[in-house]
Parts: C-alpha cells; structure tokens; sequence
C-alpha cells in the first residue's frame, strides 16, 4: 500500500513526529478525503499537551480536527456522488440517531464516539478517512484555507449567539478577542446586532481588532475590567471568556449587570469558578455553558463566511511538516487568529 506522510503525536506534549504512514482506506460509512488544509488552533494545541481531557490510550494519534480536502474515494454505503466534493470536517464523532443528534443537538449524542483527531486520525496528513456523516460540503468560491475556520471557529461563535440569545440590544466583551476562535466570535457578535469590546495582549492583535471596528481593551492593564465599563457605557450583558482562568471568569461575571449572561467555552482541569447565588438570584444572571457547535449551525455558519459576514482570519499558512512553528506561536500567545498547514502533495 502506498505510504502517505503525516505528523504523528505518540505522546502528550508539543512534540509531532514526521513519518510516512499506510494510505487509510475508507470503511462503511467513510470516505476518503485528500486533504487541502487544516486548522491549528488552541483546541488541537490543548489536545496535544493533554491540558484539557488526557486521552493516552488513543495514542499514536495524527491530530487535526479542522481540516478540508476533496473526497476521493467513497466506503461501502456510501453515497458515491459525494466523491470529487470539497467537504470540511466536522469535529464530534456523533451517531446521528439517538434523541440528541435527531435534535441537531450533535454535541450532546447518547452515543458520542469522540472527537475527531482525538478519537481517530485527523487533518496533520495528506489523506485521512471521515464518517460520511461528518462530511459538510463547503460553500462554493471558499477558498480551502479559509474555509478551515469554518468548523470551529465560525460555528463555535455562532452557536454562542444562539444559545445566549443575541440581538441588537446587547453589549457584549469577548476575553481572548484576537486569537482563533476570539477574532471570530467578535465578528459573530456584531453579525447578531450585539455592541462589542474585546479583550486580549499585545499591541499588534489590539490594533487588529480596532482596524476591524471593535473597541480593544489590554488585558494586560490590571484595570482592564474597569476599562470595559468605561467603553460598554457601564456593565455588559453577555461576557465570553475564552481564556478560561478563574481569575478571568471572575471578572467576566463582574462585568455583568442585570440579565447579564456568561458563556463558558473552555474545560480545562482543576478550574473551577464561585458564584454567589443571591446575586444570580437578584439579578436573574445565567451562566451558560457552550459545546461546539450542530451540523446546521455548521452550514449556517458557512454561509455567513459565503456571504462576507464573517471574515475568516488565517494568518499564517505552513507546510505540514513545519505545523511546529505554529504550534510555538499559539504557545506564545502570538498567533492572531488561525494558522493553516497545508500538505505538499506529492501524489493522488
């Protein structure tokens, strides 16, 4: 079987390992995806270091959840007019026929098998094979690197608004405004009628975000809290924290005034948050958790991305066998919004 090349994460860490591995052949259900471009964000970067769920018995492991290719080959029951398609990947492994999935409540499957890149193979090669089911069709004239924010990064924000009910009276601060799925969720905001501050470090991703039209405040002033207030006209009514530290969810809950809603995205280990029940009662405050995204969100949010709603910002593109450099940079805090690896393709 011809071998394929792929970065291979064999234990938790920052370390990938380059190798050539058998070209996957697509099972029941699957096709087979030659892959165009894949997302490095935080969420593969936490996987890999093991910060967020430790998964060491699904090791070796080529991670990689945002990626998007043309399907190639076609498994047994699989309709075969899929092959030739641009699809991107979406990311939980879901049964599609349980209560949940049936709901477009994906996410939340009776059945949920995993992630993909973390429960099977993902994006870091030329080629990897996809559950049919997890296959969404990209929009047409999207570009395949932009359009590997789309999965994640756009449908995540999206799903946001939804769930936190969004609209054209609300002021909003988003923590952790310039970075992968940050820079995206301010757009989304706005994209809903919500008044948006962001939040984040670094003169460059601040200036970033003003040139985009949004208020930038830097978390690294120690009264940035109170820099908000001054920018929002006083409390906020829906804070997004996507940073994740007790210390920043604290503040974000601050932030609020009456009617005010947290959305929590992040689940790291050993972070735990206190809340005072008399002021949530007093001032019907809600703290509302946020997993991912459904597949309709997801074409929904491709969508927006077709229309220029939402811009997607990728800025910086590798070679796969250089996605370590990316990995650095997000390590670094760096990083403005996503980076891209892209395979160099030798062979179909």
């Amino acid at each position: 079987m011809r071998a394929v090349r792929a970065l291979v994460l064999r234990e938790h860490g920052y370390e990938l390992w380059w190798e050539e591995v058998p070209t996957p052949v697509p099972g029941r259900g699957e096709v087979l995806v030659r892959v165009e471009a894949c997302g490095v964000g935080l969420t593969v970067l936490n996987y890999m270091s093991g910060v967020s769920r430790v998964h060491a018995e699904k090791l070796p492991r080529v991670p990689g959840h945002e990626f998007v290719g043309t399907v190639v080959a076609c498994g047994p029951e699989v309709d075969g007019s899929l092959q030739g398609q641009r699809v991107m990947a979406y990311f939980y492994l879901s049964c599609g026929s349980c209560e949940f999935c049936r709901l477009a409540h994906e996410p939340l499957c009776r059945r949920l098998r995993g992630q993909v890149g973390v429960a099977s193979d993902g994006g870091f090669a030329e080629y990897a094979t996809l559950p049919a089911f997890n296959a969404l069709p990209v929009p047409e004239g999207v570009d395949p690197i932009a359009a590997t924010v789309i999965p994640d990064a756009v449908s995540t924000p999206f799903h946001v608004c939804r769930r936190a009910a969004v609209g054209a009276r609300d002021v909003a601060v988003v923590v952790g405004a310039a970075g992968g799925v940050g820079i995206h969720m301010v757009q989304m905001l706005r994209a809903f009628g919500a008044r948006v501050v962001g939040v984040d470090r670094g003169e460059g991703k601040l200036q970033t975000l003003r040139s985009m039209g949004f208020h930038a405040v830097d978390a690294g002033h120690e009264g940035w809290t109170e820099q908000v207030r001054e920018v929002a006209g006083g409390s906020v009514t829906v804070a997004v924290d996507l940073v994740g530290r007790p210390e920043t969810l604290e503040r974000c809950v601050d932030l609020l005034g009456p009617r005010g809603r947290l959305v929590v995205l992040t689940t790291f280990r050993d972070v735990n948050l206190s809340l005072s029940p008399a002021r949530l009662v007093a001032e019907e405050i809600q703290v509302l958790g946020c997993r991912y995204a459904s597949r309709w969100e997801v074409e929904q949010a491709a969508r927006m991305v077709q229309e220029g709603r939402v811009q997607p910002v990728v800025s910086e593109v590798r070679p796969l066998e250089r996605a370590a450099e990316l990995v650095d940079r997000l390590r670094q805090g760096t990083l403005l919004g996503r980076g891209a690896v892209v395979p160099a393709q030798s062979h179909t």
